[in-house]
This record gives C-alpha cells, sequence and structure tokens, in this order.
C-alpha cells in the first residue's frame, strides 16, 4: 500500500511541475532571460510550483493551455499508457496461473479488438472528449478488476479483454489528441510531444510499481490495486478539461489574433470531409497501412518481451520480472527524448521525412533484442533506448501527420478510422508472432518477421505526400 500512496503522490507533484514549466515556457510576460531561473525553482519538490503560481508575473490575458496539458499529461498517462505497458507484466502470471499456453494469453486483445472496433467510429465524434475520457477510464478500472478475479475460463479472460479494449478506445488517444490540437495551432507539435511524455513517465512509473505489488502480494491482488489507480483520472478530467477553448472564452494558443486586413479576403472556413472522402484519398490508405503496421511491431515487443526473454535464458521469475521492468522504465523513459525530439522537428521540418526517419529506427531497433542473454545481460539497456526513442516519436507523429493531410475539423474521424486499424494490428501482429513462434521453434526466427513488418511501415510512410515545413502563418491559415 505504501507504494500506491507513493505512486499517488508523484503523480500530483508531476501535475504542478508540467502545469508551471508548460506556464512559464509560454508566459509572454516573462522574458526569456528570465524563464531558466524560474524553471530552476519550479523544479524544487513540493513548493517549487507553488511558489511560481503565486510569485510569477501573469499572463495579461488568461490561457488554460498550461493547465490543458498537465492535465491530459497525468490523464492520457494513467487511462493509456499505466494499463497498455504493464499488462504484459501479468502474462506469464496468467500463463502459469491458469495452466494456458503464450498463444492463448495472447489471444484475448485481439478478440476484444474485433468486437470493440466499431465503439471509435460510432462514439467518439459524437460524445465530447472530456466525456469519454471519463467513461474509458472507469471501463479500464472495472477490466482490471476482473482481470484480477479470473477463474481460468476463457471466456471471462475474453470479457474482461473487451472491456478493457472499449475503455482504451474511448480515454486512449483519440481524446486527448483532439483537445491539445483544439487549445494548440501554432505550436501543436510541442504541446503533443508534451502530452505524449505523460504516456512514457506515469508507464515507467507502472513498470516499477507491478514487480514491486507482484513481488509483496498475489499477482491478483496487484491488478485490483493498480486498477484502483485509474480513478484518479475523472476527478481531474471533470476539473479541468475543457474541450475547446471557446468553452471558457478564451482562443487558441491564448494570443489575440491580429486584427483583419480589408484587402485580404478571409480565408475559407474549412469543413469536416467525409469518411468516403478520406477513403478515395491515397495518403489516408499510406498513413492507417504504415502506422498500424509500424505500431504491431513495436506492440509485439512490448507484449512478448517477458516470453522473449524467459527464451534467452532468464528462466528465474524474479530476475526475469526485474529484467522487465528495467527494459520498459528505460524505453518508456527514452521514449521521452523522442517524442520531445519529434514534437519540435514536427513544427520546423517535413513532416513525412520526421516520420520516415522515425519509422526507420523503428526496425533498426528490433534485432538488438537478439543481444540480451544472460551472458549479456547489459544489452538491454541498447535496446530499450534506441526502440524506446522511436517508439516515442512514433505514436505522437500519427494525429500530426493526420492534421496536415486531411484538416483540423476532420482530424477526429481520421483518428477513429485510423486508430481502431492500428489497434488491430496493435494487438493481432502479438497473436500471429506468438504462432509463428510456436510454428518456427522460437522467437529466434519470430522476431524476423517483426522486423519485416516495420520495415514495411516505413516504406508505406515514404510513399505519403510531402508537405512543406510548418510555419507560423500556414499553421494559421491551414488550421
Amino acid at each position: 500500500m505504501s507504494m500506491v500512496l507513493l505512486f499517488a503522490g508523484a503523480l500530483v507533484q508531476v501535475f504542478f511541475w508540467v502545469w508551471a514549466i508548460a506556464h512559464c515556457v509560454e508566459n509572454p510576460s516573462l522574458p526569456g532571460g528570465r524563464k531558466a531561473p524560474w524553471i530552476a525553482l519550479i523544479l524544487v519538490p513540493v513548493v517549487g510550483a507553488a511558489a511560481y503560481a503565486f510569485a510569477a508575473p501573469k499572463r495579461a490575458a488568461p490561457f488554460d493551455g498550461p493547465l490543458q496539458i498537465a492535465t491530459c499529461f497525468v490523464t492520457f498517462g494513467l487511462s493509456t499508457g499505466f494499463p497498455y505497458y504493464n499488462i504484459a507484466f501479468f502474462f506469464d502470471y496468467f500463463r502459469d496461473g491458469h495452466g494456458w499456453t503464450q498463444e492463448l494469453v495472447t489471444t484475448g486483445a485481439p478478440i476484444a479488438v474485433l468486437l470493440t472496433i466499431l465503439a471509435g467510429p460510432m462514439i467518439v465524434p459524437r460524445v465530447s472528449p472530456r466525456l469519454l475520457i471519463v467513461v474509458g477510464t472507469l471501463l479500464s478500472f472495472g477490466a482490471f478488476q476482473w482481470f484480477g478475479r479470473l477463474s481460468g475460463n476463457t471466456s471471462e479472460y475474453y470479457g474482461a479483454w473487451c472491456l478493457y479494449m472499449l475503455g482504451y478506445f474511448l480515454s486512449g488517444p483519440i481524446p486527448h489528441q483532439i483537445i491539445i490540437s483544439n487549445w494548440y495551432k501554432q505550436k501543436r507539435g510541442r504541446a503533443m510531444g508534451i502530452t505524449y511524455v505523460g504516456v512514457a513517465v506515469v508507464g515507467a512509473m507502472g513498470s516499477k510499481l507491478a514487480p514491486n505489488l507482484a513481488g509483496e502480494m498475489d499477482y491478483t491482488e496487484a491488478l485490483k490495486l493498480m486498477g484502483f489507480l485509474l480513478l484518479l483520472v475523472p476527478p481531474l478530467a471533470l476539473l479541468f478539461l475543457k474541450d475547446k477553448p471557446k468553452d471558457v472564452g478564451q482562443i487558441s494558443d491564448g494570443e489575440t489574433p491580429a486584427p483583419a486586413d480589408p484587402t485580404v479576403e478571409p480565408a475559407p472556413i474549412e469543413t469536416p470531409k467525409s469518411f468516403g472522402y478520406l477513403t478515395q484519398q491515397s495518403a489516408f490508405w499510406f498513413l492507417l497501412m504504415g502506422s498500424a503496421a509500424s505500431i504491431g511491431s513495436i506492440a509485439a515487443v512490448n507484449f512478448l518481451m517477458k516470453f522473449i526473454f524467459e527464451e534467452q535464458g532468464f528462466t528465474d521469475q524474479a530476475a526475469r520480472n526485474q529484467l522487465w521492468s528495467e527494459a520498459s522504465i528505460f524505453y518508456l523513459l527514452s521514449s521521452i527524448g523522442g517524442r520531445l525530439l519529434a514534437g519540435y522537428l514536427a513544427d520546423k521540418l517535413p513532416r513525412k521525412y520526421v516520420m520516415l526517419v522515425t519509422y526507420a529506427v523503428v526496425a533498426a531497433a528490433i534485432p538488438l533484442l537478439f543481444l540480451v542473454t544472460p551472458a549479456q545481460p547489459n544489452f538491454v539497456y541498447v535496446f530499450a533506448i534506441v526502440f524506446g526513442f522511436a517508439m516515442g516519436a512514433d505514436y505522437m507523429l500519427i494525429p500530426l501527420m493526420a492534421a496536415d493531410q486531411f484538416g483540423l475539423t476532420t482530424l477526429g474521424k481520421a483518428m477513429s478510422a485510423i486508430l481502431p486499424t492500428d489497434t488491430i494490428g496493435q494487438f493481432w501482429f502479438p497473436r500471429l508472432i506468438a504462432e509463428l513462434r510456436t510454428l518456427w521453434g522460437g522467437y529466434g526466427s519470430a522476431l524476423w518477421a517483426v522486423f519485416g513488418m516495420a520495415v514495411f511501415g516505413a516504406a508505406a510512410i515514404a510513399m505519403l505526400p510531402k508537405h512543406k515545413a510548418p510555419t507560423a502563418k500556414a499553421a494559421a491559415v491551414r488550421h
């Protein structure tokens, strides 16, 4: 219980840190040279952020963008990163506790995807993003309670996965992407990058928590206790999140628009495109296939890593738990660098090329997993750093590219189609690799299929139409 309280306290501290730093960086009342000392003060635990809130110069006009970033940082991390990156820790416990095979353990998620896949296109475009986050997280909470109470009946296992998957569709990337995209236009890449860091930070915190809880209690109790942490999301979302800045009388980026030039014809108001229009665009299919392939290869590593370590010689449960924890923490923290760099470069360079390089690095990182053996366990850090860096940029670039290709008003509709497809790859491809492992005699051969899928994803992104590097003026017109 002490670990759980420490986890919750750390989340509160992180929330205030992110808000204060984002506010400081964006604060037009603070000259550039005065920001660094304030950030140094903010990083002082407990009192730093409070000191900034009371003593720092206030903005001339209120803007809640930093509050949206900080809240999404925590809610996105808890609703998505925390369960997704840590449920695989329990896969070998499910196998051993219920006498299941690896193929059966990895079948629950793919079946759930097929049974819940219509939730995205049918529900997401019609419901407030803030409400989606609340309802979806409550469903994920219920799923973790169910996982902790399984009797060994496979139908129950599949049912728990269906509940989790529905929660993931509703509270995961799409509503957070929409909220951040509504609040930021000119600095959307940076804002999205910071928000996605929450997935890595909270996921890494969970990768430390899960092995500790499993070592102190039965794994079923650990699952249930971790599920209760998800209940922190609804009050945060209801108190602080706003779907659009106009809901509180503000405007995107917190900047007063320049006076209209009567000699310049105003840009036409962008209207949302239909699904029919999207399906007629080659860019839609290249982005859909490329992102699904790359995410599928990443998910195969995430979901099967513990089984791979076992096959490569880490047969002791405690040693395997420790190695998985270190690998997961390192690649999630490394992904922070990838997300921040990709967010910065996405605002400066053509996003197609940023995305292409990222996908190529994902493919290059996968063979490094072969090097992690009991004779050379430290290679886990080499693998984790390279893999995590590319993984972090990978997920974040998809909504930015979709906004470029199809427009902001169509982003939600495009992502409600792309995300389910990505999710099919995300959960079915690990199942396929587990099957190939049985057919081919081990993960040593099956991992090359993961490598091939990652290469295919990079090739699809290479076929996307090129967009120019974003500029403030172009961004304002386009969005």
